[in-house]
């Protein structure tokens, strides 16, 4: 805006006859050009946030990727049509000790960015990098130790940790009892009938065979 400002009053400069408003002008300019200096140059997170802002086009969130690992990096697989063809600079990821977030900008008309916070276990910043193959993104991330992943994020260990303390019970037939209900909950109108059937046919048997049935 200042930038603006400052070009407009030297524009003025150039067509003032009087001097009094020649001498205003200058005043002005030279204010403009100091204030212009004296102004604070843009942290890096101000200008990552300005220049995701500023992109143009439609931005998509990734959520579909596969990993793996070896000993010394665990291995992101992003899978994005055509993104070879970009410039190199267009695709860009930041880490820090424990994330990392992929922009991509302007593929088909569309940019795309991936997230992933609060990874299980630090990696190495320096050691970290991305490649580009053919409709592929790999993320790198370096680890610092070399030791097996369980899981990405700490997010799905403690999700894991959940689902295993609801299904790891003293009785067999509750720890069954809950898969079931899990895979009812989440199941298609198909499954929700098979598991339906499966348990009139249970309570069937049990009343033919004279088992007392539990309520």
């Amino acid at each position: 805006q200042l930038q603006k400002d400052l070009e407009e009053v030297k524009e003025l400069l150039t067509k003032a006859t009087r001097k009094r408003v020649h001498d205003v002008l200058l005043a002005e300019k030279h204010k403009l050009e100091i204030e212009i200096k004296n102004q604070p140059l843009p942290k890096p997170k101000d200008v990552a946030e300005e220049e995701k802002s500023s992109l143009g086009g439609y931005t998509v969130k990734i959520n579909n990727y596969g990993w793996d690992q070896s000993d010394k990096f665990v291995k992101i697989y992003i899978s994005l049509n055509g993104v070879q063809k970009l410039p190199a600079e267009n695709v860009q990821v930041n880490f820090t000790e424990r994330s990392f977030d992929l922009l991509v900008k302007n593929l088909n008309g569309k940019n795309y960015t991936m997230t992933f916070n609060n990874l299980l276990k630090p990696i190495s910043v320096e050691g970290s990098s991305r490649k580009i193959k053919t409709d592929t993104v790999l993320v790198m991330c370096k680890k610092k130790r070399e030791e097996k992943w369980d899981c990405l994020t700490q997010v799905e260990k403690e999700s894991k940790e959940k689902e295993k303390a609801a299904y790891d019970t003293a009785d067999p037939s509750e720890g069954l009892m809950n898969i079931l209900k899990k895979m009812y909950a989440e199941g298609d109108d198909e499954m929700k009938r098979t598991i339906n059937k499966a348990w009139v046919e249970s309570r069937e048997k049990q009343y033919k065979g004279d088992i007392p049935m539990d309520i």
